[in-house]
């Protein structure tokens, strides 16, 4: 088995967890916004 640098999949995980807890305290209008703001 060859050894990873880099773990795509727990970096993608991270990411969800993180915009999870972010989206939970946020509308559907301000998730909206921050997408929009965050995308470019």
């Amino acid at each position: 088995m060859k050894n990873k640098d880099f773990d795509a999949v727990k970096m993608m995980r991270e990411i969800r967890d993180h915009l999870s807890e972010k989206f939970s305290k946020m509308t559907f209008e301000e998730q909206k916004k921050y997408i929009k703001e965050n995308l470019n």
